[in-house]
Protein backbone atom coordinates (compact mmCIF):
# COMPACT_ATOMS: atom_id res chain seq x y z
CA UNK A 1 0.00 0.00 0.00
CA UNK A 2 1.12 3.25 -1.07
CA UNK A 3 1.64 5.83 1.99
CA UNK A 4 2.66 9.41 2.32
CA UNK A 5 2.82 12.61 3.91
CA UNK A 6 1.00 15.03 2.87
CA UNK A 7 1.11 19.03 3.24
CA UNK A 8 -1.59 20.58 1.62
CA UNK A 9 -1.17 19.84 -1.73
CA UNK A 10 2.63 18.71 -1.75
CA UNK A 11 3.05 14.79 -1.07
CA UNK A 12 5.64 13.00 0.21
CA UNK A 13 5.66 9.53 -0.91
CA UNK A 14 6.98 6.99 2.00
CA UNK A 15 5.49 3.65 1.28
CA UNK A 16 3.48 1.52 4.51
CA UNK A 17 5.51 -1.21 5.43
CA UNK A 18 9.00 1.27 6.36
CA UNK A 19 6.85 3.78 7.39
CA UNK A 20 5.61 1.39 10.31
CA UNK A 21 8.88 -0.54 11.08
CA UNK A 22 9.81 3.10 11.77
CA UNK A 23 7.46 3.73 14.30
CA UNK A 24 7.54 -0.05 15.69
CA UNK A 25 11.41 0.81 15.93
CA UNK A 26 11.28 4.22 17.75
CA UNK A 27 8.40 2.66 20.01
CA UNK A 28 10.48 -0.19 20.95
CA UNK A 29 14.27 1.21 20.85
CA UNK A 30 14.19 5.04 22.37
CA UNK A 31 10.29 4.87 24.02
CA UNK A 32 11.19 1.11 25.86
CA UNK A 33 7.76 0.18 24.42
CA UNK A 34 5.74 3.10 25.74
CA UNK A 35 4.61 4.23 22.74
CA UNK A 36 4.30 8.36 22.91
CA UNK A 37 6.48 8.43 25.89
CA UNK A 38 9.25 10.07 24.36
CA UNK A 39 7.95 11.44 21.29
CA UNK A 40 4.08 12.08 22.07
CA UNK A 41 3.55 14.48 18.73
CA UNK A 42 5.24 12.35 16.19
CA UNK A 43 4.55 8.95 17.91
CA UNK A 44 0.92 9.88 19.07
CA UNK A 45 -0.59 12.46 16.80
CA UNK A 46 1.19 11.83 13.59
CA UNK A 47 0.96 7.96 13.83
CA UNK A 48 -3.13 8.80 14.15
CA UNK A 49 -3.04 10.90 10.84
CA UNK A 50 -2.46 14.65 11.49
CA UNK A 51 -0.32 16.49 13.72
CA UNK A 52 -1.58 19.93 14.04
CA UNK A 53 -0.12 23.18 13.55
CA UNK A 54 0.96 24.21 16.71
CA UNK A 55 2.51 21.18 17.10
CA UNK A 56 4.95 21.40 14.16
CA UNK A 57 7.83 23.04 16.12
CA UNK A 58 7.86 20.54 18.54
CA UNK A 59 7.69 17.66 16.14
CA UNK A 60 10.95 19.00 14.44
CA UNK A 61 12.56 18.80 17.93
CA UNK A 62 11.64 15.44 18.01
CA UNK A 63 13.00 14.06 14.60
CA UNK A 64 16.05 15.96 15.51
CA UNK A 65 16.21 13.39 18.53
CA UNK A 66 15.29 10.42 17.14
CA UNK A 67 17.37 10.88 14.24
CA UNK A 68 20.01 10.63 17.11
CA UNK A 69 19.25 8.29 18.55
CA UNK A 70 18.19 5.92 15.76
CA UNK A 71 22.48 6.84 14.61
CA UNK A 72 23.40 5.12 17.64
CA UNK A 73 21.98 2.09 16.93
CA UNK A 74 22.83 -0.78 14.54
CA UNK A 75 20.77 -2.25 11.52
CA UNK A 76 20.28 -5.05 12.80
CA UNK A 77 17.96 -3.51 15.85
CA UNK A 78 15.46 -2.48 13.43
CA UNK A 79 11.79 -3.63 14.25
CA UNK A 80 10.01 -4.42 11.73
CA UNK A 81 6.62 -5.02 13.36
CA UNK A 82 6.01 -3.91 17.27
CA UNK A 83 2.93 -6.27 16.90
CA UNK A 84 4.48 -8.93 15.59
CA UNK A 85 7.98 -9.48 16.53
CA UNK A 86 8.23 -12.45 14.23
CA UNK A 87 7.84 -9.93 10.95
CA UNK A 88 11.46 -9.27 9.74
CA UNK A 89 12.32 -7.28 6.52
CA UNK A 90 11.94 -9.06 3.31
CA UNK A 91 15.44 -8.60 2.37
CA UNK A 92 16.68 -10.19 6.01
CA UNK A 93 20.18 -8.91 7.16
CA UNK A 94 21.28 -8.81 3.33
CA UNK A 95 21.78 -4.83 3.23
CA UNK A 96 23.82 -2.01 1.34
CA UNK A 97 27.10 -1.15 3.02
CA UNK A 98 25.82 2.22 2.78
CA UNK A 99 23.41 1.51 5.29
CA UNK A 100 26.01 1.74 8.77
CA UNK A 101 22.71 2.45 11.31
CA UNK A 102 19.12 2.90 11.75
CA UNK A 103 19.60 6.70 11.47
CA UNK A 104 20.17 5.53 7.66
CA UNK A 105 18.33 2.67 7.41
CA UNK A 106 14.97 3.83 6.68
CA UNK A 107 14.38 5.10 2.72
CA UNK A 108 11.32 5.71 0.80
CA UNK A 109 9.71 3.82 -1.55
CA UNK A 110 11.17 5.77 -4.35
CA UNK A 111 15.03 5.04 -2.56
CA UNK A 112 15.07 8.74 -1.04
CA UNK A 113 16.65 8.44 2.86
CA UNK A 114 12.84 8.62 4.85
CA UNK A 115 14.62 10.82 7.68
CA UNK A 116 15.53 14.05 5.30
CA UNK A 117 11.94 13.37 3.33
CA UNK A 118 10.26 13.50 7.16
CA UNK A 119 12.07 17.03 7.80
CA UNK A 120 11.61 17.77 4.48
CA UNK A 121 7.78 17.63 5.02
CA UNK A 122 7.48 18.98 8.50
CA UNK A 123 9.51 21.84 7.15
CA UNK A 124 7.05 22.74 4.59
CA UNK A 125 3.82 22.22 6.61
CA UNK A 126 5.85 24.61 9.24
CA UNK A 127 6.40 27.42 6.46
CA UNK A 128 3.19 26.76 5.07
CA UNK A 129 1.13 26.38 8.34
CA UNK A 130 -0.81 23.77 7.64
CA UNK A 131 -1.40 20.22 8.91
CA UNK A 132 1.23 17.96 8.44
CA UNK A 133 -0.85 14.48 7.61
CA UNK A 134 -0.33 10.73 6.87
CA UNK A 135 -2.37 9.78 4.52
CA UNK A 136 -2.81 6.43 2.14
CA UNK A 137 -2.57 7.29 -1.69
Amino acid sequence: MAVGFTVKRYLYTIGGDFLHAFFSTVCRRLENEQWGSKYPHIMRELYQGELPVEHLQQAEKELAQIKRGLAQLAPDQVIWDIEDRSLTPPWGDRISNSITDLGNYFVTSSGEDFLEVFHNALTKAQQLQVPLRIQAL
